[in-house]
């Protein structure tokens, strides 16, 4: 059961926000510190008020250290902190960033040595972000963005999994130990959950390398055959061993695709051109199962989009979302993207 906040402590928050003057997202304000309070009146053991504080503590200096950056295009790159600077793959994914970078984008890594630091090499300390984890055998930044104001310090690895991934439009996973492993499956799950946004995972090795390969091939042949994941799951990533192919898929997912945003029971697909009659008919001939009702259409920005200023000049399709499928959701979107493209090859009048 899960505790409830007593009347005056939810008093005291409101009164809290109040006095501090928070004009927008009052009701949200009031809820964290409704439940700051409720959790210092529950007076829990010393761990959990430590492990509480020091989250949101570290979330808050994560915060302030994007928030400049909130409108650039971010990849988050993963990948062993072992590897070292003569291996094939520091090289891979030192030109992925430089070559992203040089593409506008930002390169996000854990800010420790290997891949970590090959990502920022490639993309250089201005267009680098750092989120290091403090570990006993690493205990510092890497001489790329060490003393940057665009690194932050966690103690926590689900914290900082939070940063690493909230921010980022796209992700490279170079090969590595338990530790990418556990970041590539579980943004691989979020995805498949609905619990993050559709995003490019390119699942990156050096020629003659088959270190993903031979999880994709378990995927195929243990989690695909015996029904624990469903087929549209396992293109949810691409293994390649081409940067130039990486650069592509991860560019080309935004070729037509901007954001989503679930409105109500409705979710919404903001996007660079709208589809035309035959191209609609076309989303629904493949994807009107997503619909829990009624069909893909072009709707009008929303009131709520338009009260928050959110990219409310963009085209939009809508779907009255059934809460399923969200791996073929990666579909549609891939599908969208290929409409700029038969756009773009049809001759000009």
């Amino acid at each position: 059961m899960e505790p409830d906040v007593p009347d005056f402590v939810a008093d005291r928050a409101r009164t809290t926000v109040e006095e501090l003057g928070v004009s927008e997202n009052v009701r949200l304000a009031e809820e964290l510190v409704s439940e700051a309070l409720g959790l210092i009146t529950d007076q829990p053991p010393t761990l959990d008020l430590k492990i509480a504080t020091a989250a949101l503590t570290e979330m808050r200096r994560a915060f302030a250290v994007f928030a400049p950056y909130e409108d650039a295009k971010k990849v988050t790159i993963f990948g062993s902190a072992r590897t070292r600077p003569d291996d094939p793959l520091y090289l891979q994914a030192r030109r992925l960033a430089a070559a992203l970078a040089e593409q506008g984008w930002m390169t996000v890594t854990g800010a420790g040595p290997g891949i970590m630091e090959a990502g920022m090499e490639g993309a250089g300390r201005e267009r680098s972000i750092g989120v290091s984890i403090r570990l006993p055998f690493e205990s510092s930044a890497n001489s790329i963005i060490a003393d940057d104001d665009k690194h932050v310090s966690m103690k926590y690895f689900f914290t900082r999994k939070v940063m690493l991934v909230k921010e980022s439009h796209a992700f490279a996973c170079l090969p590595g130990g338990f530790g990418t492993l556990d970041e590539t499956f579980e943004l691989l799950t979020l995805t498949q959950t609905g619990k993050g946004v559709p995003v490019p995972i390119v699942l990156l090795e050096a020629p003659g390398d088959d270190y993903w390969h031979e999880i994709d091939r378990t995927v195929r042949t243990q989690l695909l055959r015996r029904g624990l994941v469903a087929p549209a799951d396992a293109e949810l990533y691409t293994v390649t061993d081409s940067c130039a192919d990486a650069v592509a898929h991860i560019a080309g997912f935004y070729a037509n695709y901007h954001s989503i945003r679930h409105i109500g029971s409705q979710l919404v697909i903001r996007l660079q051109q709208a589809p035309d009659d035959e191209q609609l008919e076309l989303l629904n001939s493949r994807f009107a199962h997503l619909a829990a009702r009624g069909s893909i259409r072009r709707v009008e920005t929303s009131r709520v989009e338009r009260r928050d200023d959110d990219v409310v000049d963009l085209p939009r399709i809508g779907i009255e979302w059934g809460r399923h499928g969200y791996s073929d959701l990666v579909g549609l979107i891939r599908t969208v993207n290929a409409f700029t493209d038969r756009r773009d090859r049809a001759p000009r009048r």
